[in-house]
């Protein structure tokens, strides 16, 4: 609705030595993580290495109710899942987890993030003679999998080999019928956190988040290569593709995580609060008020705030009932979308020179029908301020960042952009102080949106459509 910017999805995983309840564990996880993906959703239940599963497009609560749940049934593993898509359509075959049957039992899988060689291994794959039925990266991963169990003696050794042959961001889940199996690529792109719920379950999870709306506690994060497997003898750990401190996506801390999420042991909250302070150092300016764009740019601005004294407001209401599924039939309406999303509160800015806060620009639009917003509530003079860089370079690993077209700052320079959308000033987070928001993080930062740096290489494009093809193609 907004033009905000998306990433693929977020995972979650429960193994207990016993049956137990775990499709409604994996149901509220998946709840905990519904931010980082509204377009679809799915769990797979494990009961004794009989798969029970159901996905399909919408929300958690759209896709599963009460009667759903229970046909799952209970079991001792359960993975789930809940995406957004950077790489193939919308559409139910790409909802995950994928379940694959083969000569040596089931398997099921669920991942986050983009791989920059899945064009060339699923061609590979073809000409083997694989069939696809899905163009989401997730089916590419499996097919690596799969092949590798065929030889390999067990579940993890199939992973660990598949992983040599996968490039780019990946963090997934693996089930079979024994045992549950979570990775992370050797440059940890993506989160993935290990947890403990009660005397005999473990957790995994894209954000601790979902630990804790289960009762779960958090034991660790995963390290950049690290597979964990758990089954009845507990877990243990193969650090083979480990040594490297790896580069976390840094927008994780300004945009994708929820903010009561802990992210290699650093604080999603306080990492947005420094932005706000930075912001402040940065970009300082006499005003008023400082207001912050729901949701994400509401801890930056309570930062600006305490930083430079400027009172901090509630500037916008937004309404929590329009959904994902809210129709917008023509530019009119999508105009007013904005308007029946976000109301501002006039009293807070009326006469007033405002602080603006909010975490991104992408393509302006948005910026602009939100700063038109805050001008016609009667605000003197609306001073923007962005907890990020410029985005400047397409992102390659699970972000829709696909095409520099399709980016302001690319166009325009900042002045310029300011007059674009509207606002009397505009300050951007410097390179310097996004890599410094996560404090004491056991990580590095993967920051080539902001700066053309990639950590690995990448190819020349990568369109989020880049499995689709029509017959004509066909040669």
């Amino acid at each position: 609705m907004f033009n905000n910017i998306h990433e693929e999805c977020g995972i979650f995983a429960i193994y207990s030595k016993h049956k137990t309840n775990v499709n409604m564990q994996t149901y509220i996880g998946l709840y905990a993580l519904q931010h980082r993906g509204q377009e679809s959703c799915g769990i797979v239940v494990n009961d004794k290495g009989l798969f029970n599963y159901h996905k399909d497009i919408g929300l958690v609560h759209e896709v599963f109710d009460k009667d759903t749940l229970a046909k799952l049934g209970e079991g001792n593993i359960a993975i789930g899942h809940v995406r957004y898509s950077t790489t193939g359509n919308s559409n139910r075959s790409n909802a995950q987890p994928l379940v694959v049957r083969h000569i040596k039992g089931p398997m099921s899988i669920a991942h986050n993030g983009n791989l920059t060689n899945a064009r060339e291994l699923r061609e590979e794959y073809e000409l083997k003679g694989g069939i696809f039925h899905s163009t989401a990266d997730t089916e590419v991963i499996s097919y690596a999998i799969t092949e590798q169990r065929l030889v390999c003696t067990s579940i993890e050794e199939a992973v660990e080999k598949a992983m040599y042959r996968l490039a780019g961001a990946y963090s997934i889940v693996v089930m079979s019928p024994q045992k549950l199996i979570a990775a992370r690529d050797p440059n940890g792109f993506r989160p993935l956190s290990l947890g403990r719920l009660g005397d005999d379950s473990y957790v995994i999870s894209s954000e601790t988040c979902a630990f804790d709306s289960i009762g779960a506690e958090f034991i660790r994060d995963l390290l950049p290569g690290e597979i964990v497997v758990i089954d009845d003898n507990g877990v243990r750990s193969i650090q083979t593709h480990c040594g490297s401190k790896g580069t976390l996506c840094v927008f994780e801390y300004v945009y994708f995580a929820r903010p009561d999420s802990v992210i290699e042991g650093s604080s999603v909250h306080r990492a947005r609060l420094r932005a706000g302070k930075y912001l402040w150092r940065e970009h300082p300016v006499e005003a008023d008020v400082v207001i912050g764009v729901p949701d994400s740019g509401l801890d930056a601005a309570l930062g600006f705030s305490r930083a430079s004294g400027i009172p901090y407001g509630v500037g916008f209401i937004k309404n929590r009932y329009v959904g994902r599924t809210f129709i917008q039939p023509n530019q009119t309406d999508r105009i007013n979308s904005v308007k029946i999303k976000l109301n501002v509160v006039s009293d807070t800015v009326k006469d007033k020179r405002v602080v603006l806060v909010d975490d991104s620009i992408v393509r302006g639009t948005t910026s602009k029908r939100i700063v038109n917003l805050i001008r016609e509530a009667g605000a003197k003079e609306i001073h923007f301020r962005i907890s990020c860089p410029p985005f400047m370079h397409p992102c390659f690993f699970g972000t829709d960042i696909d095409s520099r077209e399709n980016l302001i700052a690319c166009k325009m320079s900042v002045d310029e952009i300011a007059k674009e959308i509207g606002a009397d000033s505009l300050g951007y987070l410097s390179v310097e102080a996004v890599n410094k928001l996560a404090g004491n993080a056991k990580c590095g930062f993967c920051d080539a949106c902001f700066t053309g740096n990639y950590p690995v290489p990448v190819p020349k494009e990568m369109p989020k459509d880049k499995f689709e093809f029509r017959i004509g193609d066909i040669k």
